[in-house]
């Protein structure tokens, strides 16, 4: 069985699949990884939190039940489930224009929208529609996530200057903030420029220490001793201790209509970025995991952020290779981590109200400057130009009209683009090399694989789209040169055909009969051979003509030729 699971063979959902079978020598690794995990991943968490608009403590929430269901229920053993940049973008895109970042309604709404991408997950999986996650492509998730990322930076800017923040929108809130810069707020600055500093240089010295833990530690004492407030410096305030009082988001009928879109822009980045995590991981250590169980247990977690009042959790590629750097192999990690979260709510959460904002707003500038995939945004330009312009129209439309727009986008352009492959695909013509294999070239020489007999094998899947061409293509390659008797199509490539392909092929038969062009194939898949079986392809053609490779087509020419002299 490869790394992604095979979708035909029968569901069911045991437990503990990404724990089971455990090696009794690496618990001691495992517990040790997750409590390293939770130092790095509760001030991420908090900086998530920030970027979805919600009260600081909910983002903590995302890594308690969520990722311990996930631990219960999914399949991946290294699949690490919690808040998550983009879908935090989604959220907050959507709601802000709708009711007021961190109230009631607010969290209630982020809730709710848990909970729909919860019921889609669900649907995702028991319909076996993991498969969909490919047809978002790599190249619109790198301009999706830089977008984001742009997206996430400017929008954190002025309250890292301690400047009131200004308009929605990326380009309104830079304006806003240039307009504004002589009211920055210098020990706010100086807070912002400290945390930045610690972070990287942590970062640039050793990846393993929790530099952002530090930094949140160091304000939080720096901000009671010296009593920071009283220059003007924002502290978060109260933050509750305890766990996650569980009831359902109240929002009423009328009010759901208005959560959809952000919800299922929220199931689409979890499907295509889940998918992806789970499947570099598994093919890194040789193991297994099922797409469809995978989507039932981010449905879990899902219905678990939302029953706990916290907001959408997704598969992290980010929190996934911090796991893997620690040393975890299982999710016996990530229930580790849940525990140590587990403790922080109940005894440590009070120290938090001398935080400073700005200290998490200098956290999410920096989750924001690396998600810009500089490199990868470069690489599109010197190696597929016509992929970075798709990549360059989904960073601008998140950056310019909005994160939920983009996803939009990058849907429509990822469809755009596999269409375009499959509408123009490269079709070769075949002749032989010495020795009877077989040689491709190109369309433009028009040569015959031997006197009177062209040999053409179309690039892709025949369906509508393309038909067209198909048939042009071939009409034009007969009418090109008098001499031909035979053409020949090798069906390698074509796995499936629709209605209007199988008409195509009727009218390829017609006109090439009127110029004394017999018409044969070769190398069709029994699937294929079925339509045209059903279709009536076979029968018009006749079987005589319809060959299992090209070298049989070669070869009865070569008699009818020989005959017919």
């Amino acid at each position: 069985m490869t790394p992604a699971q095979n979708p035909r063979r029968s569901f069911h959902l045991p437990l503990f699949q990404g724990i089971l079978p455990l090696n009794p020598k690496q618990i001691p690794w495992e517990i040790t990884a997750g409590i390293s995990f939770a130092a790095f991943a509760i001030p991420e968490v908090m900086g998530y939190t920030k970027i979805a608009g919600m009260p600081l403590v909910t983002g903590i929430y995302t890594i308690l039940l969520p990722m311990a269901v996930f631990a219960i229920f999914g399949s991946s053993r290294h699949l690490v489930v919690g808040a998550d940049s983009a879908t935090a973008a989604i959220i907050a895109s959507g709601l802000v224009t709708i009711t007021a970042p961190g109230s009631s309604q607010y969290i209630a709404y982020a809730s709710m929208i848990a909970l729909f991408a919860a019921i889609l997950l669900l649907l995702a999986g028991l319909l076996h529609l993991g498969f969909l996650a490919d047809f978002l492509s790599h190249t619109v998730l790198i301009g999706f996530l830089t977008g984001v990322g742009i997206y996430i930076s400017i929008s954190e800017l002025s309250e890292m200057f301690g400047i009131p923040p200004g308009s929605y929108g990326a380009p309104m809130q830079i304006a806003f903030f240039f307009r504004d810069l002589s009211l920055t707020n210098i020990p706010t600055l100086l807070v912002s420029l400290s945390v930045i500093g610690i972070i990287v240089l942590s970062d640039s010295f050793n990846n393993k220490f929790p530099g952002a833990l530090l930094a949140i530690f160091g304000a939080i004492v720096t901000s009671w001793v010296l009593d920071l407030s009283s220059y003007g410096v924002a502290i978060l305030g109260t933050v509750p201790e305890g766990l996650p009082h569980l009831s359902f988001p109240q929002i009423s009928l009328y009010e759901i209509p208005k959560l959809l879109n952000i919800s299922v822009a929220c199931f689409i980045v979890i499907l295509a970025q889940s998918a992806a995590t789970s499947r570099a991981y598994a093919m890194k250590f040789s193991d297994t995991f099922n797409e469809n169980v995978d989507l039932i247990g981010l449905s879990l977690a899902n219905a678990a952020a939302g029953i706990s009042g916290t907001f959408v959790v997704n598969g992290s590629p980010t929190k996934t290779e911090m796991v893997k750097s620690a040393g975890g192999r299982t999710q016996l990690t990530q229930l580790t981590t849940v525990f140590t979260v587990l403790i922080v709510l109940l005894f440590f959460t009070r120290p938090f109200a001398y935080l400073p904002t700005a200290v998490l707003s200098s956290m999410v500038f920096l989750i924001g400057l690396r998600l810009i995939d500089i490199e990868g945004m470069n690489a599109l330009y010197r190696q597929r130009p016509v992929e970075f312009a798709v990549a360059l129209i989904t960073t601008m439309t998140v950056v310019v009209i909005g994160v939920e727009q983009g996803i939009t986008v990058a849907i429509v352009l990822s469809i755009i683009a596999h269409l375009r492959h499959s509408y123009r695909p490269l079709n070769l013509l075949l002749v032989p090399k010495t020795g009877g294999a077989m040689r491709t070239i190109p369309i433009e020489e028009g040569q015959q694989a031997v006197e009177g007999l062209l040999i053409y094998r179309f690039g892709s899947n025949l369906y509508f789209a393309n038909e067209n061409s198909f048939t042009e293509e071939i009409i034009a390659l007969a009418k090109k040169d008098g001499s031909l008797k035979w053409l020949c199509i090798s069906a390698t490539n074509i796995g499936d055909v629709d209605f209007t392909a199988t008409e195509a092929l009727k009218k390829v038969y017609t006109q090439l009969q009127k110029m004394s062009i017999t018409l044969v194939l070769s190398d069709i898949v029994q699937p294929v051979m079925n339509e045209l079986d059903r279709d009536g392809i076979t029968r018009m053609i006749g079987r005589e003509n319809i060959f299992e490779s090209v070298q049989d087509v070669i070869e009865a020419y070569k008699k009818s030729a020989g005959s017919s002299r």
